[in-house]
């Protein structure tokens, strides 16, 4: 799994929005979108508040296991 669908699988299964991230960020949806359909690159910095936002560690993107435990509170 590429780096790009490891965040957006995470994003999805916490239920997070991608306009949350996207703020997050500093960034419009749209150009959000874009990163995580792999079609812009994701910046180190950006990765570290994208895991800050979900709550879980930037190494967990670069595991070759990706077995993470999801919790379903609300983060918006």
């Amino acid at each position: 799994m590429k780096l790009h669908e490891k965040i957006r699988f995470l994003r999805k299964s916490k239920g997070v929005s991608q306009t949350f991230i996207a703020e997050k960020i500093d960034m419009t949806t749209s150009g959000y979108s874009m990163k995580e359909s792999g079609k812009r690159p994701i910046t180190t910095n950006e990765l570290e508040v994208i895991a800050k936002a979900l709550e879980v560690p930037a190494t967990v993107f670069f595991e070759e296991e990706f077995h993470v435990k999801l919790n379903r509170k609300s983060l918006a």
